[in-house]
């Protein structure tokens, strides 16, 4: 959920169409953690800002945010490996919360995303992307089933313009046309804190503050949970889950509680405060995309590798609700896409988004790097990207250019790093 999404590094590129076409829509990307924010607009805050700033956090612009990006002194490396090892807290209250309500809610997801609602129990999630009229992605998100009239849904900070556009119209569209029913009703949930703890040690921390058996709830499942914030309980909304490949869990928490409960977590002996750096190198590792560099509004969910969360019962060309773009997905899905997302480890100096992909020859244009880092739980410098299908397969050989450069590749699985998940 991938929700979830910032990189350390990256430069100006597009997901270009395989048939080394120039085309397509051109994604506003970061340098530095800079955005396209003009510097007349002022950077929105998050509930734990003050709370950044107090524990020593290096504050820079992201999705039009201020985030922070480490902790004093703490570097990366050692902030990446404390997750992989303990228990790592991120403030992740810049994505944006949604509620659908309503006794058509759930009919009218279903003509947003492509996926099988309809065959989640309550208090289960599921990964999904918002899909635009040809297909292509408008966002990741992770859907929460509350029940068949009641859902939870993130999406992504960055995209929160596009995202709430869409929606408005669609529901505005929805409501016109079940005018006499019970209407969906849409809310954000402006001013509540979302935390991640990701790693190992995540459960025991969060187990110490409740007495809800953690063990109750397994990898995409949820819960309203009492949390003890030393001075009171706290229901919040708690779901098992993240964007580092860890267990975990994600926390949404009242407004007037934010800071509190997320001090509470924060002193724990095993918890240590995380930024945008690490977060970038997990999720990395972990083979999870960012929008906007691994994902655009040209690239469908079959190009991307996610086709797993296209519902088998949304495939048959007659299933109702039809979702936008499907003719498209359904043609990918039996023919197969132009260009499939691969993983990549990269011999020599790590290679950046939009460094070039060629043949084993270094002759032919394959593709383009879109999020690449050196490993710091493997020591090999990894990337991701997409390439001409049918270059797609494990084990292929290629070149990346890397500053002018050729540098032996190999097409790698996703994930880098095994996943542990609780299960």
């Amino acid at each position: 959920m991938s929700a979830l999404r910032p990189i350390i590094r990256c430069s100006r590129s597009t997901l270009k169409p395989i048939e080394v076409s120039r085309q397509g829509s051109r994604v506003t990307s970061m340098r530095g953690f800079a955005t396209s924010l003009k510097v007349s607009e002022e950077l929105s805050k998050t509930p734990l800002y003050d709370f950044h700033v107090e524990n020593k956090a290096k504050m820079v612009p992201f999705a039009g945010w201020s985030m922070p990006l480490s902790y004093g002194e703490v570097g990366q490396i050692t902030a990446h490996k404390h997750v992989r090892s303990s228990a790592g807290l991120f403030d992740v209250s810049h994505m944006l919360q949604h509620n659908f309500t309503g006794s058509t809610s759930q009919e009218f997801l279903l003509t947003l995303c492509p996926s099988s609602l309809k065959s989640l129990q309550p208090f289960t999630s599921t990964l999904s992307v918002l899909l635009n009229e040809s297909g292509g992605i408008i966002d990741d998100t992770i859907i929460t089933k509350h029940s068949d009239e009641s859902f939870y849904v993130v999406t992504n900070a960055g995209r929160a313009k596009e995202d709430k556009e869409w929606i408005e119209k669609q529901l505005s569209k929805w409501n016109a046309e079940h005018e006499g029913e019970e209407q969906v009703k849409w809310e954000t949930l402006d001013g509540y804190g979302l935390i991640a703890l990701q790693g190992p040690k995540s459960s025991q921390v969060i187990q110490s503050l409740t007495e809800t058996d953690l063990n109750q709830i397994k990898f995409g499942q949820s819960a309203f949970v009492d949390l003890d914030t030393g001075k009171e309980k706290v229901k919040c909304h708690i779901a098992r889950g993240g964007y580092t490949g860890e267990d975990g869990f994600e926390i949404s928490i009242p407004p007037a509680n934010a800071v509190e409960m997320t001090s509470r977590i924060a002193n724990h002996p095993d918890v240590q405060l995380i930024g945008l750096g690490a977060r970038d190198s997990l999720r990395l590792e972990a083979g999870m995309c960012l929008y906007g560099h691994d994902l655009d509004g040209t690239v469908s969910p079959v190009e991307a590798g996610l086709s797993w969360v296209i519902g088998k019962d949304r495939r048959a060309e007659d299933s109702q609700p039809s979702f936008p773009g499907k003719s498209r997905i359904i043609s990918e899905l039996a023919s197969g896409p132009s260009r499939r997302r691969v993983g990549f480890e990269i011999t020599g100096a790590p290679a950046r988004e939009g460094c070039k992909v060629f043949d084993s020859t270094g002759t032919k244009e394959l593709g383009v790097i879109t999020s690449g880092i050196p490993s710091p739980s493997l020591g090999k410098n990894i990337a991701m990207g997409y390439v001409a299908n049918g270059s797609h397969k494990k084990g292929t050989s290629v070149m990346v250019e890397v500053r002018k450069k050729m540098r032996e590749a190999i097409v790698r699985p996703m994930p880098f790093v095994p996943t542990k998940y609780f299960k």
